[in-house]
């Protein structure tokens, strides 16, 4: 392989693998890994081509500053490209995006301005409004608007189409591909190129339960009201200027469940790690696969890396919290217990644990209390209050035993309480420690009890 000079050479040209073990029915389903892009995604190549195509046109001096509003990868694409070509960035991102893309972008030098993620367009703290408008008040700043942007559809209209088409000629064709939407840049580059290249291949919309494409495709009808969904970087709330859905023929509305179960399918049965919209991408997919009677050549883009996502989706306990993965229901306080015991989930310290080391457990595992446990016996409660006024004034004091500073006298609540017996235990500022007879369970949290009343509401 060629030695490189930048890591912008390295974006496009991306591999194709075939599924083997996910049920295509009579298909052939092609796998087209733009997470192996330098930034983790396909929207690297748009990154690319809307600052080039603006660096070409002038509208870019040496060391402007560059804004945009996005609600997915967009962003580090653009990071990417700015980073190499020594523009300032500043990225207005809805609060819904995971932490491992903020903190990926942050260390690639992009200011970050979050936004909220409950407003629609129009509202001043939309994330696409609440750019424009600091570009507007910015000296010198270049407003990139991936949304109104033509630069945005080229880069697959004149990259990614006939590259596709080239690697697909291996196999015989493309029968049909299935992509997602956001700021339309994909499907209507990909709908222009197939049009004049291959004019027979079907293009497949896959939307979030809660966007208002589905609906567009499938019924005609443009609804004005959208509905939340927590899958990142696809579905819209409104049809973006660029956007071309004339050669869409049929489209699926994946609930966020469904799309972070197939991302963990493709890991568990292809060793592929996708992102959130990757999974409803391939739940489109697989529904689109399995309703054929014809064999057909399918082809569906794993849009970004799975390891920005390993707080959410990859995360058994986020998971769980928001009701994506079930547990059997027991009927008692053992439904509200996010971490069991007996199922060595239980984050413990030991009395003659140093101190320091339960206050690095609570840093890694992102908790603030710890049973103290003695074999199988629960024996205190150490929680950060109780180390901070242990070691404060003498932090040498870190070095002492949990013995020295965990709370012993305890009061316990049995398994078969009924959740209101919970509330007194939290107004005295305590958590919930559920004992089965004289087996402890697990710990229930203020944050436990109001996972499980929004499942319930879901």
């Amino acid at each position: 392989m060629p030695i490189h000079s930048s890591v912008l050479e390295l974006i496009a040209d991306t591999p194709i693998v075939k599924a083997q073990r996910l049920d295509t029915g009579v298909c052939e389903l092609y796998l087209k890994l733009e997470n192996q892009n330098p930034g983790g995604s396909i929207k690297d190549r748009i990154g690319m081509s809307m600052i080039e195509a603006a660096e070409k046109r002038g509208d870019i001096q040496p060391g402007a500053t560059l804004v945009e509003g996005t609600a997915g990868n967009t962003g580090i694409g653009l990071a990417l490209v700015a980073q190499q070509k020594g523009y300032k960035l500043i990225l207005v991102v809805p609060d819904k995006m995971s932490r491992e893309k903020i903190f990926n972008l942050k260390a690639m030098g992009a200011e970050v301005v979050l936004t909220r993620s409950d407003v629609a367009k129009g509202h001043p703290d939309y994330y696409q409004d609440l750019a424009a408008r600091i570009a507007s008040e910015t000296p010198g700043a270049y407003f990139i608007n991936q949304f109104g942007n033509p630069d945005n559809p080229a880069a697959h209209e004149f990259g990614t189409g006939p590259e596709i088409l080239r690697q697909m000629a291996e196999v015989g064709g493309l029968d049909a591909i299935v992509f997602g939407c956001g700021s339309s840049g994909t499907m209507t580059g990909l709908s222009r190129c197939f049009a004049q290249h291959s004019p027979k291949t079907e293009l497949i919309l896959a939307d979030p339960v809660g966007s208002i494409l589905e609906e567009y495709i499938n019924r005609g009808t443009l609804s004005d009201k959208s509905a939340s969904w927590m899958v990142e970087g696809i579905g819209e709330d409104f049809l973006p200027p660029i956007s071309d859905f004339t050669r869409v023929k049929r489209a699926y509305a994946i609930s966020d469940k469904e799309s972070f179960l197939t991302a963990r399918e493709l890991l568990s049965k292809e060793g592929v790690l996708g992102g959130s919209s990757t999974g409803t991408l391939l739940a489109a997919a697989l529904r689109y696969c399995r309703e054929q009677t014809v064999p057909k050549k399918v082809l569906v883009f794993v849009c970004d890396t799975g390891n920005k996502y390993l707080s959410k989706l990859y995360n058994d306990y986020w998971m769980l919290d928001n009701g994506f993965l079930e547990r059997e229901s027991t009927g008692d306080l053992r439904d509200l217990i996010l971490r069991p015991y007996t199922q060595h989930d239980t984050v413990v310290v030991a009395p003659g644990d140093l101190l320091v080391t339960a206050y690095q457990r609570m840093k890694l595992y992102e908790i603030s209390q710890l049973p103290v446990m003695d074999g199988d016996r629960i024996v205190g409660i150490l929680d950060e209050s109780d180390v901070l006024l242990h070691v404060y004034g003498d932090e040498a004091r870190f070095r002492d035993p949990v013995s020295t500073a965990m709370v012993s006298k305890l009061d316990f609540m049995d398994v078969k309480s009924p959740i209101e017996a919970l509330l007194p235990v939290f107004d005295r500022g305590q958590v919930a420690i559920v004992m089965d007879g004289g087996r402890f369970l697990g710990l229930i949290t203020r944050i436990d009890l109001l996972n499980y009343l929004r499942r319930r509401v879901q």
